[in-house]
């Protein structure tokens, strides 16, 4: 069993709302991420998904401490780092980097390539010797695919799965244990997609890393991960490992986003069991009472506008040994197929 490297425990950030002019007051909040809990182990990629606004990006920013959370512990390596700041904030974060997810705007556009993959050696000069940072420069480009000539160009001289490289370079330049990847590939074609993951599994082996691998594409999250957290409203509500989500999902809302994923086969589609959510989303500043996907949920009874079900392994499924048991957070979980077995790899 692999050590944990990364251990979030009731992590939460609430953005205040307030009003007034001379007299501010908070009359609400933004309930971006709501009490999430996972492990990441050594070597692992842990998987997030969801739809747009469940919380991910702010997950991800928390994590590198970019944002501060309003309460909750993150720990690395045993470490409590929720409330580090100066010195002892910079020599964890040189052990957690971030690749960000638009790899246009994630780029000063005034500095050179060279300067860019470089900078983190300006911040931590104890990374490098300084007349060997040039070198190490060039090392990281030809790692991630680019060549090291192109030191002296500027980011609008690259394409886009360019500039990823690019930030995914500037990442493991102080060699860190953890990268946060937030949507990494979202911006990106198709077919630069596959080459950037492809090109992150490599380095997942050659840097001995663990990802936070968070995005919206199912098909991307599972080629690539060893476990899924599947997110809704600022929660975690079902985790488990890759076959047990995407082959055996008993969460009503990570059965509709699996059925909702494209397939390419025409006679696959029409076996699939799709599934329709009534209503949209709920605001974070006004979540629901009990489960907060029962105003979507075709199976909700009272029990759920009443009870908050905790994300453990099902009642029903404590006794069995198969992948069905896995933690999921729905008072009624069952398993149930809604994407044909030759399809469901993506």
């Amino acid at each position: 069993m692999a050590e944990p490297v990364l251990e979030v425990g009731g992590l939460v950030k609430h953005y205040p709302l307030t009003q007034g002019v001379l007299f501010r007051k908070q009359v609400g909040a933004v309930r971006a991420v709501d009490g999430v809990d996972f492990t990441l182990l050594k070597g692992e990629t842990l998987g997030i998904v969801g739809e747009s606004g469940c919380g991910k990006s702010t997950l991800a920013r928390l994590l590198v401490q970019l944002e501060r959370p309003t309460q909750g512990t993150i720990r690395y390596r045993g470490e409590d780092i929720t409330g580090l700041s100066g010195r002892a904030l910079k020599a964890v974060r040189r052990d957690i980097q971030m690749v960000f997810q638009d790899p246009y705007t994630s780029l000063n556009p005034r500095m050179t390539v060279g300067d860019i993959v470089g900078e983190p050696y300006e911040i931590h000069p104890e990374a490098a010797p300084k007349g060997d940072r040039r070198r190490r420069v060039r090392e990281l480009l030809e790692v991630v695919g680019l060549n090291p000539e192109h030191v002296n160009r500027y980011p609008h001289q690259f394409s886009g799965g360019q500039r990823q490289r690019i930030g995914i370079a500037r990442g493991l330049a102080l060699r860190p244990g953890i990268i946060v990847a937030d949507e990494p590939v979202s911006a990106l074609d198709v077919s630069v997609q596959a080459q950037v993951i492809n090109l992150m599994e490599r380095l997942q082996d050659e840097f001995d890393l663990s990802y936070v691998f968070i995005a919206h594409d199912l098909s991307v999250v599972r080629h690539i991960s060893d476990r899924v957290g599947v997110m809704y409203l600022g929660k975690i509500v079902e985790i488990g490992t890759e076959t047990e989500i995407y082959d055996h999902p008993t969460h009503p809302y990570t059965q509709a986003l699996l059925s909702a994923v494209p397939v390419p086969d025409p006679e696959a589609r029409e076996h699939r069991d799709r599934i329709i959510l009534s209503g949209d989303v709920p605001s974070p500043t006004d979540i629901p009472s009990g489960c907060r996907f029962r105003t979507r949920c075709w199976k909700a009874r009272e029990r759920c506008a009443l009870e908050v079900p905790p994300l453990a392994v099902p009642e029903e499924f404590r006794t069995a040994t198969g992948p069905a048991a896995h933690d999921s957070a729905c008072h009624f979980a069952e398993e149930r197929r809604v994407v044909p077995p030759e399809q469901s790899a993506g």
